[in-house]
C-alpha cells in the first residue's frame, strides 16, 4: 500500500506549520494582545498587594486611635497616628506611580478596599481633633507626591535629582462616601470606650454628628453607588444604637455610677442587636 503524501514526515509538517504561524499576521497580533494582557494582569496584582498593605496599616491606625479615650496624654497618640498615616500615604504614592498614564477605572477594583480604609482612618483622626468631617478636597490635597528623577552621570551613579514629576492621586467620590460610611461604626465604638471612662459628653456629640452624616446620605438616596445604599443600612443601625444609648444615659445617668455606665451602654446596644436579628 502506498502511503499518503507527507504522512511519513510529521516533523517536516510541524516545522511547516510553525513557519506559517510565525509569519501569520493574525498570530503576531494575538502575541501583542497576550503581552498587553500579561502586563495589565501583573500591574493589577501589584496594586492588589499595595492595597492590602494600605488596608492593614490603616486598620492599625484606627486601633491606635481608639486608645485616645483611655490614655491621659492623647497628643502622643495623635502624633503616632500622623506618622502611621504618612507611611500609608507613601503606599498610596506607589499606587499613583502604577497608575501613571493609565485609566484609573480599569484598575479601580484592585485598590478600592485600601483607599476606603484609608479614608476611614484619616476621617477618624480628623474627627477626634476637630469634631468635624474631613472633606474630599482635604484628603486629595494631601495625596500629592514628588518623584525624584535619576540621572546617570559618569561621576555619580543613579543620583536622585530634584524637580522630578509630580504625581497626584485622586480619591473617587464613591470611595470617599464608602469610607465615611464605615467611619460611623468606629464612632459608635468610641462612644462605648468614652462612657467606660466616665465621659458622657462624647456620646451626645457623636450622636449629633452621626445624625448630620445620615442626613447627608439621605440627600444622595438611590442616585449613589450600589455599595453606598448597602452601607447606609449599617449607618442607620449605628445611629439608632447611639441615640437609644444616649437616651438611656440621659434618663438613668444620674442614678448609675460612672464606672457602670459602660455596662448600660453595652447592654443597650446588645439588646438592639438582638431585636434586629428577630424579623
Amino acid at each position: 500500500m502506498n502511503r499518503r503524501e507527507g504522512e511519513g514526515c510529521p516533523r517536516r509538517n510541524a516545522d511547516a506549520v510553525k513557519d506559517a504561524n510565525s509569519s501569520s499576521p493574525v498570530i503576531a497580533a494575538f502575541k501583542v494582545f497576550q503581552q498587553e494582557l500579561d502586563t495589565k494582569h501583573d500591574k493589577h496584582e501589584r496594586l492588589v498587594k499595595i492595597s492590602r498593605d494600605v488596608t492593614i496599616e490603616s486598620k492599625r491606625t484606627i486601633f491606635l486611635l481608639h486608645r485616645v479615650t483611655s490614655e491621659p496624654n492623647a497628643d502622643n497618640i495623635l502624633k503616632e497616628a500622623d506618622v502611621k498615616l504618612d507611611a500609608v500615604r507613601q503606599k498610596i504614592g506607589q499606587i499613583a506611580e502604577e497608575l501613571r498614564g493609565e485609566d484609573i477605572f480599569q484598575f479601580h477594583r484592585a485598590f478600592t478596599a485600601g483607599i476606603q480604609e484609608y479614608v476611614e482612618a484619616v476621617s477618624f483622626l480628623h474627627y477626634i481633633r476637630h469634631r468635624s468631617l474631613i472633606s474630599l478636597e482635604e484628603i486629595n490635597a494631601s495625596l500629592v507626591f514628588m518623584r525624584p528623577e535619576k540621572v546617570d552621570d559618569k561621576g555619580s551613579a543613579d543620583a536622585p535629582q530634584a524637580g522630578g514629576p509630580v504625581l497626584t492621586f485622586q480619591v473617587t467620590p464613591s470611595d470617599y462616601l464608602l469610607g465615611v460610611a464605615d467611619l460611623t461604626g468606629e464612632l459608635m465604638r468610641m462612644c462605648i470606650s468614652s462612657v467606660g471612662n466616665g465621659d458622657i459628653d462624647t456620646p451626645f456629640q457623636v450622636s449629633q454628628f452621626l445624625r448630620q452624616i445620615h442626613d447627608g446620605f439621605s440627600y444622595i438616596g438611590n442616585t449613589g453607588p450600589y455599595e453606598v445604599s448597602k452601607k447606609l443600612h449599617t449607618l442607620r443601625q449605628s445611629l439608632g444604637k447611639v441615640e437609644d444609648a444616649c437616651y438611656a444615659l440621659r434618663v438613668r445617668g444620674s442614678e448609675i455610677p460612672k464606672h457602670m455606665l459602660a455596662d448600660v451602654f453595652s447592654s443597650r446596644t446588645a439588646h438592639l442587636d438582638h431585636e434586629e436579628g428577630v424579623v
